[in-house]
């Protein structure tokens, strides 16, 4: 995915600054969230003998009702006392990028995900109660995780605007740019010429390159 698609797409690049406009708001501190995983023996015990068996199968959540705040580096660093999160994605509006309060969470164990869905399950968090719902595999769309792990910016349409003006054409873009100056150019003469205004001037196209024989 080259810079232009990246920005539609509304994904950061490595060369975006940080003057680039922040959709979300102030994030929750989630060191002052109560850890779960270590307050509650019972369930640190179902943790650590759900990591100890083989991992055959991902668990894929869906959670929603997430509160303000709750972001992708949010998500990741809570669930993550649970144990491996190896994707997330927080859904989005495509326009604004402002979070629809609900996202996609991946373990690398189905058997921590389901150990997750259980306790996490309307808990109230920071005045919402939480949906967390382990999604059966054969529903796991295909697209679920295109974006996942990415940070999500406002598309800066000026930036899209230069990217796909400085990207190389092919001779055929070329040839089809010309085309289209060309009847533009011919169709202004053809109307001053109505108006009885006669203006000579030559048409800028895309000239092709001059071969040199040796």
């Amino acid at each position: 995915m080259d810079e232009e698609e990246n920005l539609l797409h509304g994904f950061s690049t490595d060369d975006e600054d940080s003057s680039d406009e922040e959709v979300d708001g102030p994030p929750i501190d989630i060191a002052k969230l109560p850890t779960i995983a270590k307050d509650d023996i019972t369930l640190t015990k179902r943790l650590e003998k759900a990591k100890k068996q083989s991992a055959v199968d991902r668990g894929v959540l869906y959670l929603g009702r997430l509160p303000h705040g709750f972001y992708e580096d949010q998500l990741k660093g809570y669930f993550s006392q649970f144990g491996n999160v190896t994707r997330l994605r927080v859904s989005r509006n495509k326009k604004t990028g402002k979070s629809k309060h609900y996202a996609f969470l991946e373990f690398d164990s189905s058997s921590v995900a389901q150990i997750v869905a259980e306790t996490m399950d309307n808990y109230l968090l920071t005045g919402h109660i939480l949906k967390c719902k382990l999604i059966p595999k054969d529903e796991v769309h295909p697209d679920l995780w295109i974006g996942a792990n990415r940070k999500w910016r406002v598309v800066p349409t000026q930036r899209v605007a230069r990217a796909a003006q400085n990207k190389p054409r092919t001779l055929e873009e070329q040839a089809k740019a010309s085309k289209r100056l060309l009847k533009r150019q011919s169709d202004k003469k053809r109307k001053l010429e109505e108006m009885g205004i006669k203006y000579d001037f030559d048409a800028v196209a895309y000239k092709k390159p001059v071969s040199t024989v040796s």
